[in-house]
């Protein structure tokens, strides 16, 4: 398991294909690392610049790095950050599982800049938050997106995940929230 302010091995592969050079060549060169209490400042310029980009209300990038930091402290949000400003971030959630024993991860959120988009970026980051995922004993990783993200949804489906329940006939899954 990687520990804060470590980094996966660059170009690491979890066993899948690769896509193109482009982004084979982009995610060798890539460093993808476990982010730290300190890293909150940057945690929350990325939160802001994605909630702001898609519209959604969203608090000063301060206020999420001061509510990130402690949550980062105590490993109950783990971030993983792409590149050395960095470009990119997943953010993970764990939970224990009555059905299976083992832990459940919840891909929270997943962003890129956009000017860094179409490198493979967005692929690292997902690979690098299913093997973190694993290497923390889960067994199962679930994410939500809306119908729209078309570029997300076929980021998602070309590593396995679906929106089907029980199988690719099964019916489709839905996700529901609100305020409470």
């Amino acid at each position: 398991m990687l520990g804060p302010r470590e980094s996966l091995p660059e170009g690491y592969n979890s066993g899948r294909p690769e896509r193109s050079l482009r982004s084979r060549s982009i995610a060798e060169q890539m460093s993808i690392r476990v982010a730290d209490a300190d890293d909150a400042p940057v945690v929350g310029r990325l939160l802001h610049a994605f909630n702001v980009e898609f519209g959604m209300p969203t608090p000063e990038p301060h206020v999420l790095a001061r509510r990130a930091a402690p949550l980062i402290e105590s490993g109950e949000l783990v971030v993983l950050l792409a590149g050395d400003e960095p470009h990119g971030l997943a953010e993970l959630r764990f939970r224990p599982s009555l059905y299976t024993g083992v832990l459940d991860a919840y891909l929270e959120e997943l962003y890129v800049v956009p000017d860094h988009r179409g490198r493979g970026i967005g692929r690292a980051l997902l690979e690098a938050a299913m093997d973190h995922a694993r290497q923390r004993g889960a067994a199962h990783i679930d994410l939500g997106t809306s119908e729209t993200d078309v570029a997300a949804r076929a980021l998602y489906e070309s590593a396995g995940f679906t929106n089907r329940e029980g199988g690719p006939d099964g019916p489709i899954m839905l996700y529901y929230e609100r305020d409470l």
